[in-house]
């Protein structure tokens, strides 16, 4: 019997240097989660035995438990390289459909554009329902799939426009040569040096600020805005030149008025504004064979006040087509790709899953795991909910061996594999001693 009572105690010190090795050959994997192997005592159950000279029969491996404990993080100059804080496992489709679970975020993209790991198998994401990264689809995931093309080009069409025209501006006079000039009409003459409101010219102006707007072809068109103020109580005019030729407006000259209460408002109930506060430019034609652009341009926000001139906003919303110059994830997940003309477009947010018992789960290598019954219902997320954990970018997870304690239970397995093994020697000796005996 203490034959059989060691061989088992050898048996069970064996798994226990094969998981401990198992811990120290996986030290420097990422993902990795360690083992540990657990036991129990064995006992004959029988009517005979009683508790005070029942002698155990030796010891089993009960299961070896995968350790889910969070490891450290080392840093990456790779955006798609991902780690999770929390409980969560980024989820993986293979070429036959199948699913698994992995802590191990290095990823990257095949030649199709897909984002995957090591073995090929794909990144699973929510479907951005808009671009910009706020909405998300929360039933079935698909791959994330990086883009190929370059990003389409948008076409300007609102501009916003918050400048303070100064009150105190006095209205823009031409000089003539002194003396008189002939008119049309032989008897008539006109004062060489008079005063009147005239068409603005890139010389006769108070005020004048620029921006580039963009054609549907993304070509860029230069924009500029003129105000000259009027002889009108505060009243301006401002005329819109693209390209250096004047983009005729709803006034019969070619320019629209702002027009401003006492207190330096903005009146949206008078000049060329909606009660919004913008008006449309709706007949600038480019002569590259774009489509026609409207222009609408929001006013709301500017004032006449006493102060100087100054521009407080003056935006559009329009952009050129666009290289793809790199990928960005930020901590919920969401996967952006930006293009070279400082556009980003949401590709998807990463779809995490979890467990009830992830020690149920099955080991499939790879550092990945498939689900089980023992696992329970599998729970899936995004980033930041349910304890599923915040995404990392530009970091991998170490694994979560400490090699100092893995060394002391190495010398542990070790010292009970060779006090078993004493056993065993001191068992055949009184063997043999037995068989002497004459």
């Amino acid at each position: 019997m203490p034959f059989r009572i060691a061989l088992s105690g050898l048996d069970a010190a064996s798994t226990d240097l094969r998981v401990t090795g198992h811990n120290i050959a996986n030290s420097a994997t990422n993902g990795f989660k360690e083992s540990r192997a657990e036991f129990a005592d064995i006992y004959a159950n029988s009517l005979q035995d009683v508790s005070s000279t029942a002698a155990g029969r030796g010891v089993k491996v009960t299961r070896v438990a995968q350790q889910f404990s969070q490891g450290s993080l080392d840093f990456t100059a790779n955006n798609l390289d991902m780690s999770i804080n929390g409980e969560g496992f980024f989820i993986l489709q293979d070429s036959t459909g199948n699913f698994s679970y992995t802590r191990a975020g290095a990823f990257g993209s095949d030649r199709e554009g897909y984002v995957v790991n090591h073995a090929n198998e794909r990144l699973q994401v929510f479907s951005p329902i808009d671009a910009t990264g706020t909405r998300f689809t929360t039933g079935a995931t698909v791959d994330l799939t990086l883009p190929t093309l370059s990003g389409t080009p948008q076409a300007s069409t609102n501009i916003a426009v918050a400048v303070n025209l100064g009150a105190a501006e006095s209205v823009p006079i031409i000089p003539w040569p002194s003396g008189t000039t002939d008119t049309t009409d032989p008897g008539y003459t006109l004062l060489a040096d008079p005063t009147y409101e005239s068409n603005v010219t890139t010389e006769m102006y108070n005020h004048a600020t620029s921006t580039t707007i963009y054609d549907s072809l993304g070509n860029p068109h230069r924009a500029t805005l003129y105000y000259r103020k009027s002889v009108s109580t505060g009243e301006w005019q401002n005329y819109t030149y693209i390209d250096g030729t004047l983009a005729r407006g709803d006034g019969a000259n070619g320019f629209s008025t702002l027009q401003f209460v006492p207190s330096g408002a903005l009146d949206t109930t008078a000049g060329s504004v909606d009660a919004q506060g913008r008006f449309t430019l709706d007949d600038w034609i480019p002569v590259n064979g774009a489509n026609p652009v409207s222009l609408t341009f929001n006013y709301l926000n500017t004032s006449q006040y006493g102060s100087d001139f100054a521009v407080n906003d003056l935006t559009q919303d329009g952009y050129t087509a666009g290289r793809l110059s790199g990928i960005d994830v930020d901590n919920t997940g969401v996967v952006f790709a930006r293009f070279t003309n400082g556009q980003a477009t949401a590709l998807g947010k990463v779809a995490l899953a979890k467990f009830n018992n992830p020690q149920g789960l099955r080991q499939l290598g790879d550092t990945s795991w498939a689900q089980t019954f023992n696992g329970g219902d599998l729970q899936m997320g995004e980033p930041g909910t349910s304890s599923l954990g915040l995404i990392q970018s530009g970091a991998l997870e170490n694994s979560n061996v400490d090699i100092a304690k893995q060394l002391v239970n190495l010398i542990t397995a070790q010292r009970n594999f060779q006090a078993n093994a004493q056993v065993i020697t001191t068992a055949d000796t009184i063997t043999q001693t037995i068989i002497n005996i004459r």
